[in-house]
């Protein structure tokens, strides 16, 4: 009998333990209630000052998620970490946006709300200040102790990947080929360098109007003065967070060689087809997507930190 008791207490506090490396919409409702009313205002003023804001901050959630899990990796400003490595110099913005939200969250519960949770929310609240869909941010993430540059090289998708490529990198992360196609449709917003399209426009799966138009911003010859020159991801709508990025696909009109490798008599061409097709199926798709790419190894209970500023360990 004493065994048994013993053995359903070991199972409860098992489950217990379970219980507390889950994330939880709810998980800041005692502790920090205002949080995520402060952050949605934060991310609307920058979004208002500057639409590409919106899709900037996006990115760094992916970023973030790709390498080593959604810790807040991708904010430390340490040398030779993650910033610095070829996927993200010069490209990820938004760090000041970020870093005010957590002065503003730190002065309402001090060393409680994780800069991983504050890239999450503000992912989704962005797409929704771009008319985007909304869903709900499972919470309860702690921030990492350290950076991981390697990972950043090898984990995060380059704009010349192939379609075996690209599927293979998110299969690595448990993302099938929907989450694939669905998780790219964030280029419906956000803008991109010419160093990152320049070697598709002289491909053969791209309009020849669309590649003549973009040559007067990002010419053939390599050269220091255009290769930040930007174009955005969606010509159609580029501030709006819609569908047309899949029926520019359609019409040859990615910019991104891996954009358009989506939909290139491969098998994720009937993906493409259908949320050019159906809207809503589009954003459904996104949202678990992107509560399957904010689940990925994030660090709960008493690992890693809750950092007092992103950008460094405490």
């Amino acid at each position: 009998m004493a065994s048994a008791s013993f053995f359903s207490t070991l199972v409860l506090v098992v489950l217990a333990s379970g219980a507390s490396a889950q994330l939880s919409p709810t998980f800041y409702d005692t502790s920090c209630p205002n949080a995520l009313s402060t952050i949605k205002s934060a991310v609307n003023a920058a979004v208002a000052q500057e639409a590409r804001m919106g899709a900037s901050l996006l990115r760094l959630h992916f970023h973030d998620c790709f390498v080593q899990g959604c810790d807040a990796s991708v904010l430390l400003n340490e040398t030779s970490g993650e910033q610095s490595t070829a996927p993200n110099a010069g490209s990820l913005r938004g760090f000041g946006v970020i870093d005010s939200i957590k002065a503003q969250v730190e002065a309402l519960c001090p060393q409680t709300f994780s800069c991983a949770d504050i890239l999450a929310v503000a992912a989704r609240d962005s797409v929704v200040a771009l008319g985007g869909p909304t869903w709900t941010v499972p919470l309860g993430r702690r921030d990492s102790n350290m950076s991981f540059p390697n990972q950043a090289l090898s984990d995060l998708p380059p704009p010349t990947d192939s379609l075996q490529n690209l599927m293979t990198t998110f299969g690595n992360k448990k993302l099938d080929a929907t989450d694939l196609v669905a998780l790219s449709g964030a280029h419906t917003i956000g803008q991109a360098r010419c160093t990152s399209f320049r070697a598709h426009l002289g491909e053969s799966n791209i309009n020849s109007s669309f590649a003549a138009s973009l040559r007067g911003i990002c010419p053939a010859a390599q050269s220091a003065s255009t290769d930040g020159n930007l174009a955005p991801l969606d010509t159609t709508t580029p501030n709006t967070f819609d569908n047309a990025y899949f029926s520019n696909l359609m019409s040859q009109r990615g910019l991104l060689h891996s954009d358009q490798e989506l939909f290139n008599n491969g098998s994720t061409d009937s993906i493409v087809s259908n949320f050019a097709s159906n809207p809503a199926a589009f954003s459904s798709a996104f949202t678990t997507a992107m509560v399957k790419m904010g689940n990925l190894s994030p660090l709960t209970g008493t690992n890693g930190q809750i950092r007092l500023n992103c950008w460094k360990i405490n």
